[in-house]
Protein backbone atom coordinates (compact mmCIF):
# COMPACT_ATOMS: atom_id res chain seq x y z
CA UNK A 1 0.00 0.00 0.00
CA UNK A 2 1.13 3.16 -0.61
CA UNK A 3 1.90 5.93 1.81
CA UNK A 4 -1.34 7.82 2.75
CA UNK A 5 -1.54 11.01 4.89
CA UNK A 6 -3.31 9.82 7.98
CA UNK A 7 -5.57 6.79 9.53
CA UNK A 8 -8.88 7.59 10.14
CA UNK A 9 -10.78 5.62 12.63
CA UNK A 10 -14.54 5.38 11.64
CA UNK A 11 -15.98 3.49 14.05
CA UNK A 12 -14.46 1.44 17.07
CA UNK A 13 -15.94 -0.16 19.47
CA UNK A 14 -15.38 -3.66 21.66
CA UNK A 15 -16.71 -5.94 19.22
CA UNK A 16 -15.50 -4.70 16.45
CA UNK A 17 -13.70 -1.29 14.23
CA UNK A 18 -13.48 -0.08 11.32
CA UNK A 19 -10.29 2.28 9.63
CA UNK A 20 -10.34 4.27 6.37
CA UNK A 21 -6.79 4.41 4.80
CA UNK A 22 -6.78 6.47 2.00
CA UNK A 23 -9.15 4.98 -0.25
CA UNK A 24 -9.87 1.69 1.18
CA UNK A 25 -11.48 0.77 4.38
CA UNK A 26 -10.17 -1.89 6.93
CA UNK A 27 -13.13 -3.59 8.50
CA UNK A 28 -11.47 -5.86 11.90
CA UNK A 29 -13.48 -7.96 13.60
CA UNK A 30 -13.59 -10.48 16.42
CA UNK A 31 -16.01 -12.71 15.44
CA UNK A 32 -15.46 -13.64 11.76
CA UNK A 33 -19.25 -15.18 11.33
CA UNK A 34 -20.11 -11.60 10.82
CA UNK A 35 -17.64 -10.86 8.24
CA UNK A 36 -18.49 -14.19 6.56
CA UNK A 37 -22.10 -12.90 6.84
CA UNK A 38 -21.04 -9.34 5.15
CA UNK A 39 -19.07 -11.39 2.18
CA UNK A 40 -21.97 -13.44 1.58
CA UNK A 41 -25.01 -10.78 1.07
CA UNK A 42 -22.72 -8.46 -0.55
CA UNK A 43 -21.86 -11.23 -3.48
CA UNK A 44 -25.67 -11.95 -3.58
CA UNK A 45 -27.05 -8.52 -3.58
CA UNK A 46 -28.73 -7.04 -6.16
CA UNK A 47 -28.12 -3.40 -5.52
CA UNK A 48 -24.39 -1.43 -5.41
CA UNK A 49 -21.89 -2.79 -2.93
CA UNK A 50 -17.93 -1.66 -1.94
CA UNK A 51 -15.51 -3.76 -4.12
CA UNK A 52 -13.92 -6.63 -1.73
CA UNK A 53 -10.53 -5.90 -2.31
CA UNK A 54 -9.45 -8.49 -0.23
CA UNK A 55 -9.37 -11.03 2.88
CA UNK A 56 -6.72 -11.64 5.53
CA UNK A 57 -8.87 -12.64 9.16
CA UNK A 58 -9.71 -10.85 10.75
CA UNK A 59 -9.39 -7.85 8.69
CA UNK A 60 -11.67 -7.05 5.32
CA UNK A 61 -10.52 -4.43 3.12
CA UNK A 62 -13.33 -2.93 0.93
CA UNK A 63 -13.21 -0.28 -1.63
CA UNK A 64 -14.41 3.77 -0.79
CA UNK A 65 -17.71 4.27 -2.12
CA UNK A 66 -18.41 7.40 -4.36
CA UNK A 67 -20.37 10.03 -2.68
CA UNK A 68 -21.13 10.34 0.75
CA UNK A 69 -23.52 9.14 3.33
CA UNK A 70 -27.47 9.59 3.65
CA UNK A 71 -27.03 11.67 6.49
CA UNK A 72 -26.04 10.33 10.52
CA UNK A 73 -28.44 9.71 12.90
CA UNK A 74 -28.86 13.29 15.75
CA UNK A 75 -27.68 15.24 12.71
CA UNK A 76 -30.29 17.06 9.87
CA UNK A 77 -29.75 14.90 6.40
CA UNK A 78 -28.59 17.60 4.09
CA UNK A 79 -29.18 14.68 1.23
CA UNK A 80 -32.50 15.89 -1.52
CA UNK A 81 -35.84 14.08 -1.65
CA UNK A 82 -34.51 12.39 -4.47
CA UNK A 83 -31.33 10.81 -3.06
CA UNK A 84 -34.31 9.49 -0.06
CA UNK A 85 -36.58 8.41 -2.74
CA UNK A 86 -33.69 6.18 -4.37
CA UNK A 87 -32.71 4.68 -1.31
CA UNK A 88 -36.62 3.64 -0.88
CA UNK A 89 -35.79 2.06 -4.62
CA UNK A 90 -33.11 -0.03 -3.77
CA UNK A 91 -34.41 -1.07 -0.90
CA UNK A 92 -37.35 -2.48 -2.46
CA UNK A 93 -35.09 -3.92 -5.15
CA UNK A 94 -33.02 -5.73 -2.28
CA UNK A 95 -36.59 -7.09 -0.84
CA UNK A 96 -37.78 -8.26 -4.49
CA UNK A 97 -34.20 -10.64 -4.22
CA UNK A 98 -33.99 -14.06 -4.08
CA UNK A 99 -33.78 -14.92 0.31
CA UNK A 100 -30.35 -15.44 1.29
CA UNK A 101 -29.82 -19.68 2.41
CA UNK A 102 -29.29 -18.25 6.08
CA UNK A 103 -31.95 -17.28 8.82
CA UNK A 104 -32.19 -13.79 10.39
CA UNK A 105 -33.93 -13.33 13.77
CA UNK A 106 -37.03 -14.66 14.36
CA UNK A 107 -39.97 -13.66 15.77
CA UNK A 108 -39.74 -15.23 19.17
CA UNK A 109 -36.12 -14.08 19.60
CA UNK A 110 -36.91 -10.47 18.96
CA UNK A 111 -39.28 -10.43 21.39
CA UNK A 112 -37.17 -11.88 24.50
CA UNK A 113 -34.78 -9.29 23.25
CA UNK A 114 -37.89 -6.98 24.21
CA UNK A 115 -38.87 -8.36 27.13
CA UNK A 116 -34.97 -8.38 28.83
CA UNK A 117 -33.98 -5.09 27.61
CA UNK A 118 -37.04 -3.39 28.80
CA UNK A 119 -36.77 -5.19 31.94
CA UNK A 120 -33.06 -3.94 32.38
CA UNK A 121 -34.06 -0.06 31.32
CA UNK A 122 -36.56 0.16 34.15
CA UNK A 123 -34.59 -1.69 36.66
CA UNK A 124 -31.17 0.17 36.09
CA UNK A 125 -33.15 3.35 36.36
CA UNK A 126 -31.72 4.26 32.58
CA UNK A 127 -35.31 5.72 31.40
CA UNK A 128 -38.43 6.37 33.70
CA UNK A 129 -40.85 3.04 33.28
CA UNK A 130 -43.71 5.17 32.19
CA UNK A 131 -41.11 5.75 28.75
CA UNK A 132 -40.30 2.52 28.44
CA UNK A 133 -44.05 1.17 29.19
CA UNK A 134 -45.37 3.25 26.75
CA UNK A 135 -43.18 2.66 24.05
CA UNK A 136 -43.40 -1.24 24.35
CA UNK A 137 -46.56 -0.97 24.06
CA UNK A 138 -46.03 0.70 20.75
CA UNK A 139 -43.51 -1.62 19.18
CA UNK A 140 -45.75 -4.85 19.96
CA UNK A 141 -47.19 -3.91 16.60
CA UNK A 142 -44.07 -5.20 15.13
CA UNK A 143 -43.67 -8.50 16.73
CA UNK A 144 -46.41 -10.30 14.14
CA UNK A 145 -45.84 -12.65 11.33
CA UNK A 146 -43.81 -11.76 8.42
CA UNK A 147 -43.19 -12.47 4.87
CA UNK A 148 -39.26 -13.01 4.80
CA UNK A 149 -37.59 -10.80 2.15
CA UNK A 150 -33.81 -10.28 1.63
CA UNK A 151 -33.20 -7.81 4.47
CA UNK A 152 -30.10 -5.91 5.46
CA UNK A 153 -30.65 -5.81 8.91
CA UNK A 154 -28.76 -2.65 10.26
CA UNK A 155 -29.81 0.21 7.35
CA UNK A 156 -29.05 2.65 9.18
CA UNK A 157 -28.56 6.17 7.13
CA UNK A 158 -24.82 6.36 7.72
CA UNK A 159 -24.59 2.89 5.55
CA UNK A 160 -26.66 4.17 2.37
CA UNK A 161 -23.85 6.28 0.24
CA UNK A 162 -25.40 8.31 -2.24
CA UNK A 163 -23.93 11.47 -4.99
CA UNK A 164 -26.65 13.49 -5.79
CA UNK A 165 -30.26 11.36 -6.40
CA UNK A 166 -28.48 8.16 -6.98
CA UNK A 167 -27.53 5.41 -5.01
CA UNK A 168 -23.65 4.68 -4.85
CA UNK A 169 -24.19 1.75 -2.88
CA UNK A 170 -24.58 0.55 0.70
CA UNK A 171 -22.11 -0.78 3.32
CA UNK A 172 -22.04 -2.78 6.53
CA UNK A 173 -24.05 -6.15 5.47
CA UNK A 174 -23.22 -8.34 8.48
CA UNK A 175 -26.69 -8.30 10.04
CA UNK A 176 -28.13 -9.73 6.41
CA UNK A 177 -30.73 -12.51 6.43
CA UNK A 178 -34.07 -13.61 5.85
CA UNK A 179 -36.48 -10.85 7.51
CA UNK A 180 -39.50 -8.29 8.02
CA UNK A 181 -39.25 -5.60 5.08
CA UNK A 182 -40.56 -3.19 7.47
CA UNK A 183 -37.76 -3.48 9.80
CA UNK A 184 -35.27 -2.20 7.08
CA UNK A 185 -37.64 1.04 6.26
CA UNK A 186 -37.60 1.52 9.87
CA UNK A 187 -34.21 1.04 10.10
CA UNK A 188 -33.67 3.55 7.23
CA UNK A 189 -35.87 6.82 8.26
CA UNK A 190 -35.37 6.22 12.13
CA UNK A 191 -34.64 9.46 13.70
CA UNK A 192 -35.68 10.86 10.53
CA UNK A 193 -39.19 10.82 10.08
CA UNK A 194 -39.92 13.68 7.94
CA UNK A 195 -38.40 11.25 4.88
CA UNK A 196 -40.69 8.62 5.68
CA UNK A 197 -42.62 9.97 2.61
CA UNK A 198 -39.80 9.68 0.06
CA UNK A 199 -38.42 6.54 1.06
CA UNK A 200 -42.16 5.08 0.72
CA UNK A 201 -42.64 7.33 -2.58
CA UNK A 202 -39.43 5.44 -4.26
CA UNK A 203 -40.01 2.33 -2.48
CA UNK A 204 -43.35 1.91 -4.08
CA UNK A 205 -45.12 -0.56 -2.23
CA UNK A 206 -47.88 -0.43 0.20
CA UNK A 207 -45.90 -0.17 3.37
CA UNK A 208 -47.67 -0.32 7.34
CA UNK A 209 -47.01 2.73 8.77
CA UNK A 210 -48.49 1.15 12.05
CA UNK A 211 -45.43 -1.15 11.84
CA UNK A 212 -42.29 0.83 10.68
CA UNK A 213 -43.23 3.08 14.30
CA UNK A 214 -43.41 -0.04 16.33
CA UNK A 215 -39.88 -0.68 14.97
CA UNK A 216 -38.59 2.47 15.70
CA UNK A 217 -39.38 1.90 19.01
CA UNK A 218 -38.00 -1.50 19.39
CA UNK A 219 -34.77 -0.55 17.71
CA UNK A 220 -34.72 2.00 20.06
CA UNK A 221 -35.36 0.10 23.58
CA UNK A 222 -33.52 -2.96 22.45
CA UNK A 223 -30.36 -1.07 21.33
CA UNK A 224 -29.22 1.10 24.19
CA UNK A 225 -27.62 -1.10 26.60
CA UNK A 226 -25.23 -2.25 23.16
CA UNK A 227 -24.55 1.69 22.72
CA UNK A 228 -23.72 2.61 26.10
CA UNK A 229 -21.90 -0.62 27.20
CA UNK A 230 -19.99 0.17 23.85
CA UNK A 231 -19.30 3.87 24.62
CA UNK A 232 -22.24 5.59 22.47
CA UNK A 233 -24.45 7.83 23.76
CA UNK A 234 -28.26 7.37 22.99
CA UNK A 235 -29.32 10.01 24.96
CA UNK A 236 -27.40 12.82 22.25
CA UNK A 237 -30.01 15.02 20.57
CA UNK A 238 -32.08 13.45 18.10
CA UNK A 239 -30.56 9.82 18.95
CA UNK A 240 -32.30 6.89 20.44
CA UNK A 241 -33.91 8.46 23.52
CA UNK A 242 -35.16 11.12 21.42
CA UNK A 243 -36.88 8.85 19.35
CA UNK A 244 -38.94 7.18 22.30
CA UNK A 245 -39.99 10.44 23.71
CA UNK A 246 -41.45 11.61 19.85
CA UNK A 247 -43.40 8.48 20.15
CA UNK A 248 -45.73 9.87 22.67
Amino acid sequence: MTDVEEVEVVVAHHERATLRVGEVFLKIDADQTRTDVEVKAMAMAPIPTPELLWRKPPVLALAALPGSALGRLGEPSTASSAAWAAAGAAVRVLHEATLPPWPGRSLDEKASSLDSECTWLVANDVLPADLVTRNREVAEAALRPWKPVFMHGDLQIAHVFVDGGEITGVVDWSEAGQGDAMYDLASLTLGHPEHLGDVIVGYGADVNHDVIRAWWSLRSLTSIRWLVEHGFDPSSPGCEIDVLKSQL
